[in-house]
């Protein structure tokens, strides 16, 4: 309570002094702040109370103010510099902003400015002024003003930049399309700088509005429509001074667009349209467009069409890209069945407004399509068969049914394209057959596939089937079983080993065990449960038996018909410890499951290979035989035969005496010179004789020439006789190459020239001329 009681005396006393400081102001220039100095100086006096204490001011001057833009031809005074100091004499002096350049003070304190300002260029200066006495001691200390550059309207407003806007069609009235602004460099503080817009009568102003002050642009109207006017120009004008006559202006243009939205009905172009579609159309694809007219943009564009509903299972709509209709179709056409379709289609839009053409857009439109007669290929009854057949069996398995959908109704003929298939078809029925014998076993399913070609068109269709084998019992029980091995100490009925089976085939099978033949040392038991136990029937048994230890074993697998096999089973002997784990065992035999069949075809093998053998080794010795009594003969007469070109007849051949052939031998025509190389153009310029004795200078040179091309050529044949050449008969005056009247005894021949025909002729020259007559004899 003493503290409110203290704060209200306080506000009293300030306000006395306040009244007291007004009235005894002296000078007329003393402003309310100079007595609200002295005022508190009062209270200072009565009152010490530190909080109210105020350091005392000795500089006085009012606020200086400079006209912008004033001219200033000589320094005009703008204010005056006072100090509560008494002396006789004062200097002043200024600093800071424009000090004694721009302001200048003289010695009565009276401040001058030296030329114009201009605001927006700088629009405050800061300035200290300093009291000096006349023995130049500073009698005040420095105190801040600063001068006012005052503004005039001598900048006109600017608009920045370009200003454009957008709004939709149909926007309520209000909507603010573009906010425009302009700048103006004068004090925005004063009415030079205070900007006013508004819409000049060159641009369109019917719909559009501005505030005079934001600038904002918004549309005064409901019923813009871009289909009827897209764009609009506005020139915007703005002015300083408040918007007053007397202030400057600037314009600018914006223009205005109008969006789109969907707010006109699509309609048809046609009422009637006409399309026609082969049968053979394929599914899903389009059959024909019904184009529409929409006045609203493509994005904007948003039909729905409906089909009645007995034709809808039938065709289908979907939108084209360019929102358009494409009629497609969903079902299979058969010109047979029906041939034309007409229906009336319906559009419809979801419009955001009420339609600008509700009277004018064709909302329906008829559809007829004409379905176009085509040759087909043919069609199967079943999208894919499937048959079933016995293995091991020739039958016939199933029908294949293809027809011509066309009304002409034509051959169909079969085929399978798998060549290795061994199902068979019958071309005209469609019947199918089995080729051989199918082994489930080997493939149980045999897939493939059936073409179907008109005739004689050549269409053709594919279908799929699929052949699934049976299973019958035609599969031997195999055994199956550890290795079996019995010790030298194991009693009777000891159980050594156990036997299961398995079979191929599909059936379920009841295995049973015996034995083949009767053992002396070992049994079956048979457990009537697929597996059975052999057992010790009587021992004693021992390493050092030489013998080995075997059973039969005979399986049945109890199908129908019942398969057997016979397995010969091998039985090791072994020592075993006290725990019948074996420490030592003799090697035996491999066991060996075989049907007598599989022997059968084993021995018919052998036997085969061993009649073949015989009877190389009889043909070889035959040959020999031969030879022998040939090289042995000392009178060997050979007739060389020829026919003309016409051959056959007895008057067409000419026989030849090869022994006058073997005359030439002694000749040394035939010998090769080595210094003697004839050019091979001369065997081009030997011709056939026409006169029975030949030129035996020509042979010669024509035995060269094919001889040195007989050492060249490795893979050639070599020349056995003359009529190769086209000289034969007894008038041949070359002499025989050939060896058939070569002696096997003595001869007085000289063999040795051999050696000189080349490398093809050196083992003929080993034969002849290099070892006696006893080497003949011998080859």
């Amino acid at each position: 309570m003493m503290a409110w009681l203290q704060f209200w005396t306080m506000v009293l006393m300030v306000m006395m002094a306040l009244s007291i400081s007004l009235a005894i102001a002296e000078d007329s220039d003393l402003s309310m702040v100079e007595a609200e100095k002295r005022g508190l100086a009062e209270i200072v006096k009565k009152e010490s109370h530190p909080v109210l204490f105020r350091q005392k001011r000795e500089w006085i001057w009012n606020n200086l103010y400079v006209e912008e833009e004033k001219p200033a031809p000589i320094a005009y005074k703008i204010g005056h510099l006072k100090s509560s100091q008494r002396a006789e004499r004062k200097r002043y002096e200024i600093e800071g902003e424009g000090a004694n350049t721009i302001f200048t003070v003289d010695h009565k304190g009276d401040l001058f400015v030296t030329r114009s300002l201009d605001r927006e260029e700088k629009s405050l200066y800061h300035l200290t002024a300093k009291l000096f006495d006349s023995n130049d001691k500073l009698i005040e200390n420095a105190g801040d003003f600063v001068v006012h550059v005052t503004d005039i309207n001598d900048n006109s407003p600017i608009f920045s930049k370009t200003f454009n806007g957008s709004i939709m069609e149909r926007s309520p009235m209000g909507t603010k399309v573009v906010e425009v602004n302009a700048t103006d460099a004068d004090d925005p503080t004063t009415a030079n700088g205070e900007l006013r817009y508004s819409l000049t009568q060159y641009g369109d102003v019917s719909a559009f509005e501005i505030d005079s002050v934001t600038g904002v642009i918004s549309c005064k109207t409901n019923t813009l429509d871009r289909e009827t006017k897209s764009q609009y120009v506005l020139v915007v004008k703005v002015q300083d001074m408040r918007g007053m006559a007397s202030g400057s202006t600037a314009t600018t243009s914006v223009t205005i667009t109008v969006t789109d939205t969907n707010d006109n009905m699509a309609s048809f172009t046609r009422k009637v349209y006409e399309l026609q579609v082969p049968e053979d159309h394929k599914l899903n694809e389009k059959i024909g467009t019904l184009e529409l007219e929409d006045r609203d943009q493509i994005q904007n564009k948003e039909p729905i069409f409906t089909i009645p509903s007995e034709h809808n299972r039938m065709f289908n709509i979907e939108l084209s890209p360019n929102k358009d209709g494409n009629l497609l179709l969903k079902q299979a056409l058969d010109y047979e069945t029906k041939n034309s379709y007409t229906f009336t289609v319906q559009v419809r839009e979801n419009l955001l407004f009420p339609a600008d053409n509700p009277n004018s857009a064709v909302t329906k439109a008829q559809v007829n399509i004409k379905v176009l007669d085509v040759d087909e290929p043919p069609v199967f009854s079943k999208p894919i068969y499937t048959f079933n057949v016995m293995e091991e069996r020739m039958e016939n398995i199933g029908v294949i049914t293809a027809t011509d959908p066309d009304r002409a109704k034509k051959t169909i003929r079969y085929s399978i394209l798998d060549k290795d298939c061994p199902i068979g078809i019958n071309p005209l029925t469609g019947q199918l057959s089995t080729l051989r014998t199918l082994d489930r076993e080997l493939e149980a399913t045999h897939r493939f596939q059936v073409k179907a070609q008109e005739e004689p068109s050549g269409l053709e269709s594919f279908v799929k089937v699929d052949i699934i084998v049976d299973d019958i019992n035609d599969n031997k029980p195999e055994l199956v079983v550890d290795e079996i091995f019995v010790c030298e100490n194991d009693g009777s009925k000891t159980v050594i080993g156990t036997l299961r089976a398995t079979d191929k085939d599909d059936q379920p099978a009841s295995f049973s065990f015996d034995l083949h033949s009767g053992s002396s040392n070992f049994s079956i038991k048979d457990y009537g449960n697929n597996t059975a136990d052999i057992m010790v029937k009587d021992g004693p048994f021992s390493l050092d038996d030489p013998k080995d230890y075997t059973v039969y074993v005979r399986v049945s697998d109890g199908g129908q018909p019942v398969q057997t096999s016979i397995t010969t089973l091998a039985i090791k002997s072994c020592r075993c410890d006290a725990r019948r784990i074996p420490t030592q065992c003799k090697a035996s035999a491999q066991r060996m499951s075989m049907s007598v069949q599989a022997l059968i075809a084993i021995l018919l093998c052998i036997l085969t290979i061993l009649v073949i053998v015989i009877l190389f080794v009889i043909r070889k010795r035959y040959q020999k035989d031969s030879l022998a009594n040939i090289k042995n003969s000392g009178d060997i007469h050979e007739q060389l035969v020829t026919y003309d070109e016409e051959g056959g007849g007895e008057m067409d051949t000419n026989g030849y005496d090869v022994s006058i052939l073997s005359s030439a031998c002694n000749d040394g025509s035939l010998l090769r010179h080595p210094d003697r190389h004839p050019h091979p153009s001369l065997y081009a310029m030997v011709q056939k004789p026409t006169h029975p004795t030949a030129c035996k200078g020509d042979m010669a040179v024509m035995i060269e020439v094919k001889k040195d091309e007989a050492d060249h050529d490795r893979d050639g044949i070599p020349y056995d006789t003359l009529h190769i050449y086209g000289y034969e008969g007894p008038e041949s005056l070359a002499g025989s190459l050939s060896s058939l009247e070569s002696s096997s005894t003595g001869s007085n021949l000289d063999y040795d020239f051999l050696n000189d025909w080349g490398p093809r002729f050196r083992t003929l020259a080993e034969l002849y001329g290099v070892d006696g007559p006893d080497y003949y004899h011998q080859y």
